[in-house]
């Protein structure tokens, strides 16, 4: 159903795969963390010196590209203008960010934390994702769409360090009590309101390609298999024999739906249903189809033991903004860090306990 009011699916290429992937996953891919280098770097190609590491400007250059295509991927159909402008704003912190990761990743590392079997498991988690055989596949992969297989590790690598340092120095510091869950509850209903819901299954017949004379026979067979529920006959027993959607193999299921989420047309013959309602024939773009609301649910609050997990998640990042600033303040007081005249740390132009810390890695 979703299928049909929103387009055909546009099948994404490996390449984007693995980059939204990481993205969503691990979000390190901007900026990235400090890469090894293969050979000391000239002091004309140094962006910024982190203690014993550096910041290239190649390095910079690729979190600038990667932070473009992110903002272009967010704001889809958005002017270019507006593309620009977000794009600038963020650019601003962009360094920022580089610094206060490298400086997480060397602290976990003279911590002594090790994530291997993590990293193993991310990219078992990523070949499996991508529907690749073996670990080999996935690294041929990533090469073919032009990221070097260490650097691609690495960047997985960092994000997991960065990600077990705040927990362990920074998330062990947070409490949250029941009242504050209740408070949160009560303060926030809207949110946790579900809407009105539709679940829904179809039986469908196909006229693509059908004559005149063909097309009318199809709604013929579609009434006749209405008829047949009507009297009787399982549902999803004569979706899975008879229906030539793709829902078939399940028994016709399409799922659950709020409004908004389907065309008009289906929104206006399913939403004034009830339970076990069965749809007259509706003529579709591609042929014909029945529709069993399998549940209507009202909008409803839903109770606060069932979104707790979610309030404290919500109230654990809260908490734990102004403490991951002062943590990267505390690192950055400790630290040896030289930024390149003409390059632009927001840290140490606002004052490092000021500045926002990126809290992608959370």
């Amino acid at each position: 159903m979703k299928n049909r009011n929103h387009g055909s699916v546009v099948t994404l290429g490996l390449t984007l795969i693995l980059t939204l992937v990481v993205l969503a996953s691990l979000a390190a891919l901007r900026p990235p963390g400090v890469r090894a280098q293969a050979k000391p770097a000239a002091d004309a190609d140094i962006v910024a010196r982190v203690n014993n590491d550096v910041i290239t400007l190649s390095d910079y250059q690729k979190a600038e590209q990667e932070l473009r295509d992110e903002v272009a991927h967010d704001c889809q159909g958005c002017p270019q203008d507006q593309i620009d402008a977000k794009f600038k704003e963020q650019q601003k912190d962009l360094l920022r960010g580089m610094i206060d990761q490298s400086l997480m990743v060397q602290r976990a590392k003279d911590m002594g934390i090790s994530v291997e079997s993590d990293v193993a498991k991310r990219l078992d988690e990523v070949r499996q994702q991508n529907g690749l055989a073996t670990l080999d596949d996935l690294k041929k992969g990533v090469e073919a769409s032009g990221l070097n297989w260490e650097d691609y590790k690495t960047t997985i690598r960092n994000g997991l360090l960065q990600k077990e340092l705040v927990r362990r120095e920074v998330g062990s510091h947070v409490d949250i009590s029941s009242d504050e869950v209740k408070q949160y509850y009560e303060a926030h209903q809207q949110e946790f309101t579900l809407p009105e819901r539709v679940v829904l299954s179809e039986i469908s017949l196909t006229t693509e390609g059908k004559s005149p004379e063909e097309f009318a026979a199809v709604r013929s067979k579609e009434e006749g298999l209405r008829t047949s529920v009507l009297n009787g006959d399982d549902f999803s027993q004569v979706a899975r024999l008879y229906s030539q959607g793709s829902t078939a193999k399940d028994g016709g299921g399409l799922g659950t739906f709020q409004r908004g989420e389907l065309s008009p047309q289906i929104e206006a013959v399913v939403f004034p249903m009830s339970k076990g309602q069965i749809s007259d024939v509706i003529q579709t773009r591609t042929g014909f189809e029945i529709l069993k609301v399998e549940d209507h649910l009202q909008s409803e609050l839903q109770p606060m033991n069932k979104v707790e997990p979610d309030i404290r998640n919500t109230i654990h990042a809260q908490k734990m903004q102004p403490l991951i600033r002062d943590y990267l303040a505390e690192l950055r007081e400790q630290s040896y860090i030289i930024v390149k005249p003409g390059y632009r740390d927001s840290a140490l132009l606002s004052g490092a306990n000021l500045a926002s810390p990126d809290t992608s890695y959370l």
